[in-house]
């Protein structure tokens, strides 16, 4: 594993687990095995380094959801949970912590925020054979809150929004 990989994963374990503003560079040259030297040629800095965590982030995870019908998407959720741990979305969470205010960041969460919208989009359009924007919205908002509420009640709310998300699209297929 090349060293920039290396620290990629090393920051987003990381920063997952504790968050943007409290991890320190000692805590991620400690957990990469790198001087902070060394951090610095492969990352740029703390910010730029966030920012290539979640552009790889975003990466596994539209994979993981490239699906074709609704139920998909929350059975993908589900795995998502079960695999990477219920602590919500690292997007919404690296934005909460810096208010917006950190360009790098700002900049990968809304595009990937963007990109997964459109996604959710198409693949309501796939499962209900039109584009339903109205439901779209609904799925996309039960498939965020599922990833904040299994924070604290583990994957029984993916499974709640999962059952919820099946009678919408039930109504819209009515």
């Amino acid at each position: 594993m090349d060293m920039t990989r290396k620290l990629t994963a090393a920051a987003e374990r990381l920063f997952d687990r504790h968050g943007y503003m409290a991890t320190g560079i000692d805590r991620l040259t400690e957990a990469a095995g790198m001087s902070s030297r060394t951090l610095y040629k492969h990352a740029g800095s703390k910010a730029a380094l966030m920012a290539r965590v979640l552009t790889e982030r975003e990466r596994r995870f539209m994979a993981r959801i490239d699906v074709r019908t609704i139920d998909a998407l929350f059975a993908a959720l589900e795995d998502w949970v079960r695999v990477e741990g219920c602590r919500g979305c690292l997007f919404l969470r690296s934005r909460a912590e810096t208010g917006g205010d950190t360009p790098e960041i700002a900049e990968a969460v809304a595009l990937h925020k963007d990109a997964f919208h459109e996604r959710v989009g198409e693949v309501v359009a796939m499962d209900l054979g039109r584009e339903d924007p109205a439901l779209a919205e609904q799925v996309l908002v039960l498939f965020e809150g599922a990833t904040h509420a299994a924070v604290y009640r583990g994957a029984d709310a993916v499974s709640a929004a999962r059952a919820a998300a099946a009678v919408l699209l039930e109504r819209a297929r009515a």
